[in-house]
């Protein structure tokens, strides 16, 4: 007994330095056991609790830093194509630029970023990549990164797409325990990142990611880090590290970006104030306290880099302070500029032009306006249809911003194609003069399609099912359109416009065939003056104010559209008469995150006619210079023969996409990294000698091309198979 009462009296003395001793030890260690943890566990919560994470800030207002080291590594003369990218100095492959922006959000993933200074060593400071300033306005517990480009690895629908792992546990600074999870994806896409989070246990709130990723022509790695679990910043971004490879046509260029936040304002949601019945309530649809930009617009852009040591958040290094001191002294400064012969200028004039013929070029003209140009001589602008061979199209567009925000618009568009020899134009232009209420003149003109006289129509009647235009030998009139239109949003969604629709159509008399020269009617030439009247609605469309301009974003629900017009003969010279109406209800209906349905319904008829030979549609025409929904393939009949447009008096149409990254391509895992999208498309058609037409086509779209390849099935027993591609490298 006596023995037993000194070992208990020993082992109460020795519990206190046993307990010490495992608090050492367990406070001591880097990576506890990770078979005590499961990671399914773990990402349940993380799951759970990212929703809430997601607009747990409801605003902020920041400033943003980001230094960019530019190295070209390997160039040749195709990096003119690369928008974005300067002329490299002679001899000159690392350069240095530095942005101060103004950032406010808004959740959940509203951001308004607009840059309040810059300087650096690059020619005309261009070399920051839009694409990759995204990076910087990253809500990490959003379902996409990117505006839908990324699928986050932390969004419960999106886990079957990726494979988590346990790397490491260990204790922070607070002795509590935090996991770092890597994620892997099962299958290549683009969509898909892979890289790694450490996330806090009990508040599951994330402290840092890093994830690897390709954006089109570009290799990410970025590194995002968080602020600390229970301060404002918790939710928050504090710094990043991006590096970028950009690999194109063997060159290849890497960026350095490296960005801090400075925040002003961090307004958490429970904050919220909501307004109460005596604070004027605003429409739901207005969301311009979202987009507001709480900063004013009058700072000067800072392009002397001596006094651009204000804004830098972070330190300048002596390698890229070497950069601005090689900069100053070297041959392409100002002053040296300024000096420069006639030679020197003659070649610096030619460099202008070789720019502009190959690359995206923006010429802004002081208190003129800007006129961007889409590059003359790039080869991405060919499109190719088995049907209508290749095409070419050149894009212009001029934006001029007047006093209280009157905005006029024009917008050229050219295109020739190559199997029919044929040149197209058309011209859009846009005035609008009381932005508030959206009122404004538009104009439509162009050389539109040719188009042969519907006196054709009544040798048709008596035919078949198949019809061989080719034995017709018929007669295509000219046709130039030009419409002019009042603009008015009535109500929010609700536009009423009036104005007149004429064409004239001109073809030498002597090329009629004598078949359909019928009793001497026809002549060479056509006018047809209409009074129209269009009235369009969205509802449930949303909105916001820009100043005095109201900006139409997104709406839940389809855009319904009725056209009317009814042409006078002999109001303004008119030759004939006739009446058109055409009904269109068309819209993009988001299903989940990066998976869409477009849709489109219409029908139209012409009718009293009087000697006005032609059947021309405006929903249901053939359009040399397509402007598609996510492609200029969707929306449109792609085998249908561009004859069958003018051959019924009467149509009734629908067309379908089903766009989603992953249909079929992820079986096949080799060849799907190189896949932003798979499509789905259904076109159907009912009209005269057409009961009906159907189109069922399956396509893909990259970084670079959209592909699809379809089957059309005529009355049931005419069949073909087609293909359409279009060239999308940095049109997206």
């Amino acid at each position: 007994m006596r023995w037993l009462k000194y070992q208990v009296l020993f082992c109460v003395l020795l519990l206190p330095f046993t307990i010490q001793a495992q608090l050492q030890q367990y406070s001591s260690l880097e990576t506890p056991s990770l078979e005590s943890f499961c990671v399914d566990s773990i990402m349940n919560n993380v799951y759970f609790y990212a929703p809430y994470y997601k607009t747990a800030i409801a605003e902020y207002d920041a400033d943003l830093y980001v230094k960019t080291n530019i190295d070209i590594q390997r160039k040749n003369f195709l990096m003119r194509y690369i928008p974005q990218m300067f002329r490299p100095q002679k001899g000159v492959d690392k350069y240095v630029l530095e942005t101060y922006s103004d950032v406010h959000y808004t959740a959940p993933d509203i951001y308004d970023q607009r840059v309040k200074a810059i300087t650096g060593t690059t020619p005309r400071l261009k070399g920051s990549n839009p694409s990759v300033l995204r990076y910087f306005t990253i809500n990490i517990y959003s379902t996409s990164f990117l505006n839908t480009k990324l699928i986050s690895p932390i969004q419960k629908e999106f886990a079957k797409y990726y494979r988590y792992k346990i790397e490491q546990v260990y204790l922070d600074a607070n002795n509590k325990l935090e996991f770092k999870i890597s994620f892997v994806p099962k299958s290549q896409s683009y969509q898909l990142i892979e890289g790694y989070f450490i996330v806090s246990d009990d508040v599951w709130s994330i402290r840092e990611v890093s994830f690897y990723g390709r954006s089109e022509y570009l290799s990410v790695q970025c590194y995002i880090r968080l602020g600390e679990v229970g301060t404002s910043t918790e939710f928050l971004p504090l710094k990043h590290n991006i590096d970028v490879t950009f690999r194109f046509l063997w060159n290849k260029i890497r960026n350095v970006y490296q960005g801090a936040f400075k925040y002003d304002k961090i307004q958490p949601q429970l904050s919220v104030q909501f307004p109460t019945d005596t604070v004027e309530r605003k429409s739901k649809y207005n969301l311009t306290e979202s987009y507001s930009f709480q900063f004013p617009d009058t700072v000067k852009i800072e392009r002397e880099y001596d006094n651009f040591y204000k804004f830098r958040l972070l330190p300048l290094q002596a390698d890229e302070a070497q950069l601005y001191t090689n900069l100053r002294a070297s041959k392409d400064s100002i002053q040296i500029y300024k000096d420069v012969t006639k030679k020197n200028k003659s070649a610096i004039f030619w460099g202008e032009v070789g720019d502009f013929l190959v690359s995206n070029y923006t010429l802004n003209l002081y208190e003129v306006g800007s006129v961007k140009f889409s590059p003359i001589l790039n080869p991405f602008l060919l499109s190719y249809n088995g049907r209508d061979g290749i095409s070419y199209k050149l894009k212009i567009k001029y934006n001029r911003l007047f006093k209280n925000d009157r905005l006029l618009r024009i917008y050229p568009t050219l295109g020739y194609n190559f199997k029919y020899k044929e040149f197209y134009w058309k011209t859009f232009a846009h005035f609008n003069y009381w932005p508030q209420k959206r009122l404004g003149i538009e104009i439509n003109t162009g050389n539109g399609n040719r188009i042969y006289s519907s006196e054709v129509l009544d040798d048709l009647k008596g035919q078949t099912d198949t019809i061989d235009f080719k034995k017709l030998n018929l007669n295509y009139f000219k046709n130039l359109h030009f419409d002019v239109m009042h603009t008015w949003e009535v109500v929010n969604g609700l536009h009423f416009d009036i104005g007149l629709s004429a064409s004239r159509r001109v073809s030498p008399r002597n090329n009629l065939p004598d078949s359909l020269n019928l009793d001497g009617r026809f002549n060479g030439r056509y006018v047809s003056v209409a009074p129209r009247v269009r009235t369009t609605w969205t509802p449930g469309q949303y909105y916001y104010m820009n100043g005095y301009r109201k900006i139409n974003l997104y709406s839940k629900y389809p855009t319904f559209i009725i056209d009317w017009e009814r042409g006078i003969k002999g109001f303004m010279g008119a030759t004939g008469s006739h009446e058109r109406l055409e009904m269109n209800i068309q819209h993009k209906l988001a299903l989940t995150m990066m998976k869409n349905l477009y849709y489109r319904f219409g029908g139209g008829v012409f009718s009293n006619q009087d000697q006005m030979y032609f059947v021309d549609f405006v929903y249901f025409a053939k359009n040399n210079l397509p402007e598609g929904w996510n492609d200029d393939i969707g929306g449109t009949f792609q085998l249908l023969g561009r004859e069958w447009f003018n051959a019924s008096q009467w149509y009734l149409r629908a067309n379908f996409v089903y766009e989603s990254p992953f249909i079929l391509l992820p079986h096949i895992k080799k060849y799907t990294r190189s896949v932003i999208n798979e499509r789905l498309y259904l076109n159907l058609l009912v009209m005269n000698q057409m009961h009906p037409y159907m189109e069922v086509g399956y396509g893909i779209g990259t970084h670079i091309f959209d592909f699809g390849v379809f089957g059309a099935l005529a009355n049931w027993n005419n069949t073909k198979i087609g293909c359409k591609i279009t060239f999308e490298l940095f049109n997206r």
